[in-house]
Protein backbone atom coordinates (compact mmCIF):
# COMPACT_ATOMS: atom_id res chain seq x y z
CA UNK A 1 0.00 0.00 0.00
CA UNK A 2 1.51 3.31 -0.85
CA UNK A 3 3.16 5.09 2.16
CA UNK A 4 2.15 8.91 0.81
CA UNK A 5 4.41 11.46 1.45
CA UNK A 6 6.21 12.18 4.75
CA UNK A 7 4.64 15.55 6.50
CA UNK A 8 6.56 17.92 8.69
CA UNK A 9 3.57 19.53 9.48
CA UNK A 10 -0.51 18.89 9.53
CA UNK A 11 -1.54 18.98 5.79
CA UNK A 12 -4.87 21.46 6.89
CA UNK A 13 -7.41 22.01 4.84
CA UNK A 14 -11.16 21.82 3.97
CA UNK A 15 -13.74 19.04 3.01
CA UNK A 16 -14.76 21.05 -0.44
CA UNK A 17 -13.47 23.81 -2.45
CA UNK A 18 -14.71 26.09 -0.42
CA UNK A 19 -15.10 28.81 -3.10
CA UNK A 20 -12.99 29.46 -6.06
CA UNK A 21 -11.02 26.37 -7.37
CA UNK A 22 -8.13 28.44 -8.36
CA UNK A 23 -7.72 30.32 -4.90
CA UNK A 24 -7.95 27.04 -3.06
CA UNK A 25 -5.44 25.86 -4.67
CA UNK A 26 -3.28 28.82 -3.62
CA UNK A 27 -4.37 28.73 -0.16
CA UNK A 28 -4.31 25.09 0.85
CA UNK A 29 -2.00 21.95 0.55
CA UNK A 30 -4.63 19.54 0.49
CA UNK A 31 -8.81 19.03 -0.38
CA UNK A 32 -11.17 16.29 0.38
CA UNK A 33 -13.55 15.58 -2.60
CA UNK A 34 -17.07 16.03 -1.40
CA UNK A 35 -18.53 15.20 -5.19
CA UNK A 36 -17.19 11.82 -5.53
CA UNK A 37 -19.20 11.07 -2.68
CA UNK A 38 -22.68 12.12 -3.58
CA UNK A 39 -22.41 11.15 -7.36
CA UNK A 40 -18.82 10.84 -8.62
CA UNK A 41 -17.55 13.65 -11.65
CA UNK A 42 -16.90 12.73 -15.19
CA UNK A 43 -12.87 11.05 -14.52
CA UNK A 44 -11.82 14.03 -17.41
CA UNK A 45 -13.10 16.73 -14.93
CA UNK A 46 -11.30 14.63 -11.86
CA UNK A 47 -7.81 14.42 -14.32
CA UNK A 48 -8.52 18.15 -14.93
CA UNK A 49 -8.82 18.86 -11.23
CA UNK A 50 -5.40 17.20 -11.19
CA UNK A 51 -3.68 18.77 -14.13
CA UNK A 52 -4.52 22.29 -12.41
CA UNK A 53 -3.26 21.57 -9.04
CA UNK A 54 0.31 22.89 -8.04
CA UNK A 55 2.63 20.77 -7.61
CA UNK A 56 2.76 18.52 -4.19
CA UNK A 57 -1.13 19.80 -3.68
CA UNK A 58 -2.91 16.65 -2.64
CA UNK A 59 -6.07 15.20 -2.76
CA UNK A 60 -8.50 12.79 -0.49
CA UNK A 61 -12.03 11.96 -1.91
CA UNK A 62 -14.59 10.49 -0.39
CA UNK A 63 -15.64 6.69 -1.30
CA UNK A 64 -19.03 6.87 -3.26
CA UNK A 65 -22.25 6.53 -1.21
CA UNK A 66 -23.46 3.79 -3.06
CA UNK A 67 -20.97 1.42 -1.27
CA UNK A 68 -21.22 2.93 2.49
CA UNK A 69 -25.07 4.38 2.70
CA UNK A 70 -28.57 2.67 2.14
CA UNK A 71 -30.43 3.80 -0.71
CA UNK A 72 -32.73 5.18 2.05
CA UNK A 73 -30.71 8.02 2.81
CA UNK A 74 -31.40 11.40 1.97
CA UNK A 75 -28.39 12.29 -0.16
CA UNK A 76 -29.51 9.53 -2.38
CA UNK A 77 -31.62 12.76 -3.93
CA UNK A 78 -28.12 13.85 -5.38
CA UNK A 79 -27.74 10.82 -7.60
CA UNK A 80 -28.03 11.99 -11.17
CA UNK A 81 -29.80 8.72 -12.12
CA UNK A 82 -32.29 7.24 -9.80
CA UNK A 83 -32.55 3.99 -8.16
CA UNK A 84 -35.04 1.45 -9.35
CA UNK A 85 -37.30 0.21 -6.78
CA UNK A 86 -36.27 -3.53 -7.63
CA UNK A 87 -32.26 -2.64 -6.56
CA UNK A 88 -32.74 -0.28 -3.66
CA UNK A 89 -31.76 -3.20 -1.10
CA UNK A 90 -28.40 -3.64 -3.16
CA UNK A 91 -27.21 -0.81 -1.97
CA UNK A 92 -24.89 0.57 0.95
CA UNK A 93 -23.63 -1.42 4.12
CA UNK A 94 -20.45 -2.59 2.06
CA UNK A 95 -22.54 -5.22 0.60
CA UNK A 96 -21.55 -8.14 -1.70
CA UNK A 97 -23.78 -6.66 -4.16
CA UNK A 98 -22.80 -5.35 -7.88
CA UNK A 99 -24.05 -1.86 -7.65
CA UNK A 100 -21.50 -1.92 -4.31
CA UNK A 101 -18.99 -2.99 -6.53
CA UNK A 102 -19.47 -0.73 -9.68
CA UNK A 103 -19.58 1.94 -7.00
CA UNK A 104 -16.33 1.09 -6.14
CA UNK A 105 -14.59 0.55 -9.73
CA UNK A 106 -16.33 3.86 -9.78
CA UNK A 107 -14.64 5.67 -6.97
CA UNK A 108 -10.83 3.85 -7.85
CA UNK A 109 -11.15 5.34 -11.23
CA UNK A 110 -11.72 9.04 -9.98
CA UNK A 111 -9.28 8.27 -7.10
CA UNK A 112 -6.34 7.13 -9.64
CA UNK A 113 -7.76 10.37 -11.89
CA UNK A 114 -6.63 13.07 -8.96
CA UNK A 115 -3.72 10.64 -8.08
CA UNK A 116 -5.49 10.52 -4.31
CA UNK A 117 -3.70 9.89 -1.42
CA UNK A 118 -6.85 8.86 0.89
CA UNK A 119 -9.81 7.48 0.08
CA UNK A 120 -12.23 7.66 2.76
CA UNK A 121 -15.32 5.66 3.67
CA UNK A 122 -17.68 7.88 5.92
CA UNK A 123 -20.36 5.53 7.27
CA UNK A 124 -23.78 7.22 8.50
CA UNK A 125 -24.82 6.20 12.15
CA UNK A 126 -27.81 3.89 11.09
CA UNK A 127 -24.36 1.55 10.33
CA UNK A 128 -24.46 0.17 13.66
CA UNK A 129 -21.48 -2.46 14.65
CA UNK A 130 -24.12 -5.82 14.39
CA UNK A 131 -23.21 -9.02 12.82
CA UNK A 132 -23.89 -8.53 9.54
CA UNK A 133 -22.62 -5.24 8.92
CA UNK A 134 -19.11 -6.34 10.25
CA UNK A 135 -19.08 -9.09 7.91
CA UNK A 136 -19.58 -7.08 4.98
CA UNK A 137 -17.44 -4.50 5.83
CA UNK A 138 -14.84 -7.25 6.26
CA UNK A 139 -15.13 -9.01 3.07
CA UNK A 140 -15.60 -6.12 1.54
CA UNK A 141 -11.96 -4.78 2.67
CA UNK A 142 -10.46 -7.97 2.46
CA UNK A 143 -11.74 -8.28 -1.41
CA UNK A 144 -10.22 -4.57 -2.54
CA UNK A 145 -7.31 -5.84 -0.72
CA UNK A 146 -3.73 -2.77 -1.03
CA UNK A 147 -4.15 -0.31 -3.00
CA UNK A 148 -1.50 2.36 -3.97
CA UNK A 149 -3.49 5.38 -1.95
CA UNK A 150 -4.79 4.81 1.81
CA UNK A 151 -7.86 3.66 2.86
CA UNK A 152 -9.64 6.22 5.55
CA UNK A 153 -12.65 4.39 7.55
CA UNK A 154 -14.96 7.20 9.90
CA UNK A 155 -17.68 5.05 11.33
CA UNK A 156 -20.63 6.43 13.68
CA UNK A 157 -22.64 5.48 16.23
CA UNK A 158 -21.82 3.41 18.94
CA UNK A 159 -19.01 1.39 17.60
CA UNK A 160 -16.61 -0.19 20.33
CA UNK A 161 -12.90 0.99 20.50
CA UNK A 162 -11.50 -2.38 20.29
CA UNK A 163 -13.73 -3.53 17.17
CA UNK A 164 -13.17 -0.86 15.38
CA UNK A 165 -9.13 -1.01 16.73
CA UNK A 166 -9.05 -4.63 15.13
CA UNK A 167 -10.93 -4.42 11.54
CA UNK A 168 -8.85 -1.16 11.11
CA UNK A 169 -5.73 -3.49 11.81
CA UNK A 170 -7.04 -6.21 9.90
CA UNK A 171 -7.63 -4.25 6.98
CA UNK A 172 -4.95 -1.66 7.31
CA UNK A 173 -7.40 1.51 7.82
CA UNK A 174 -6.73 4.79 9.19
CA UNK A 175 -9.87 5.31 11.70
CA UNK A 176 -10.82 8.82 10.93
CA UNK A 177 -12.29 10.99 13.60
CA UNK A 178 -13.54 14.14 14.58
CA UNK A 179 -11.00 14.91 17.70
CA UNK A 180 -13.69 16.72 19.51
CA UNK A 181 -15.99 13.71 19.46
CA UNK A 182 -13.51 10.79 19.83
CA UNK A 183 -9.88 9.68 19.60
CA UNK A 184 -8.29 7.75 16.57
CA UNK A 185 -7.47 3.83 18.14
CA UNK A 186 -5.42 2.85 14.62
CA UNK A 187 -3.13 4.19 11.78
CA UNK A 188 0.36 4.95 10.91
CA UNK A 189 -1.45 8.48 10.56
CA UNK A 190 -3.79 10.94 11.36
CA UNK A 191 -7.23 11.53 9.41
CA UNK A 192 -9.28 14.59 11.44
CA UNK A 193 -12.54 15.77 10.21
CA UNK A 194 -13.93 18.63 12.25
CA UNK A 195 -17.84 18.63 11.81
CA UNK A 196 -18.52 21.68 13.98
CA UNK A 197 -19.47 21.47 17.58
CA UNK A 198 -23.29 19.98 17.30
CA UNK A 199 -23.76 21.63 14.10
CA UNK A 200 -22.56 22.23 10.46
CA UNK A 201 -23.38 26.42 11.16
CA UNK A 202 -20.72 25.74 13.87
CA UNK A 203 -17.93 28.60 13.86
CA UNK A 204 -14.59 27.53 15.83
CA UNK A 205 -13.49 29.39 18.68
CA UNK A 206 -10.04 31.02 19.03
CA UNK A 207 -9.48 28.60 22.34
CA UNK A 208 -10.80 25.21 20.67
CA UNK A 209 -8.14 25.66 17.84
CA UNK A 210 -5.61 26.10 20.47
CA UNK A 211 -7.16 22.70 22.11
CA UNK A 212 -6.33 21.36 18.49
CA UNK A 213 -3.18 22.49 17.79
CA UNK A 214 -2.54 20.83 21.54
CA UNK A 215 -3.85 17.98 20.63
CA UNK A 216 -1.70 17.42 17.56
CA UNK A 217 1.70 18.52 19.04
CA UNK A 218 1.06 15.87 21.85
CA UNK A 219 0.13 13.08 19.48
CA UNK A 220 3.12 11.11 17.55
CA UNK A 221 5.47 13.54 16.04
CA UNK A 222 6.24 11.40 13.23
CA UNK A 223 3.19 10.71 12.08
CA UNK A 224 1.67 12.27 8.93
CA UNK A 225 -1.70 14.26 9.34
CA UNK A 226 -4.39 15.18 7.22
CA UNK A 227 -6.83 17.99 9.66
CA UNK A 228 -9.85 18.90 7.76
CA UNK A 229 -12.73 21.24 7.90
CA UNK A 230 -16.21 20.54 7.25
CA UNK A 231 -18.01 22.95 8.78
CA UNK A 232 -19.79 26.31 7.36
CA UNK A 233 -16.89 28.33 8.20
CA UNK A 234 -14.27 25.63 6.74
CA UNK A 235 -12.14 27.94 4.92
CA UNK A 236 -12.14 30.67 7.79
CA UNK A 237 -11.38 28.12 10.21
CA UNK A 238 -8.65 26.36 8.21
CA UNK A 239 -6.86 29.45 7.69
CA UNK A 240 -7.17 30.33 11.15
CA UNK A 241 -5.80 26.88 12.52
CA UNK A 242 -2.99 27.23 9.68
CA UNK A 243 -2.34 31.02 11.27
CA UNK A 244 -1.59 28.95 14.46
CA UNK A 245 0.75 26.75 13.50
CA UNK A 246 2.96 28.38 11.37
CA UNK A 247 6.53 28.56 12.69
CA UNK A 248 7.77 32.31 14.24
Amino acid sequence: MGAGPPFAHPLIGCCGWAGAQARYFSQFPVIEIQSTFYDPPASKVAAKWRALAPPGFVFCIKAWQLITHASTSPTYRRLRRPIGPSDRDLYGSFQDSEPVWQAWHKTVEIAQAVQASVVLFQCPASFQPVSANVQNLARFFHKIGPQPFRLAWEPRGAWPPELVHDLCAEHSLIHCVDPFVNHSVYGDRLYWRLHGRGSYSYVYSDQELVELKTWFVHSQSDQAAYILFNNVAMKEDAERFMHLLAPG
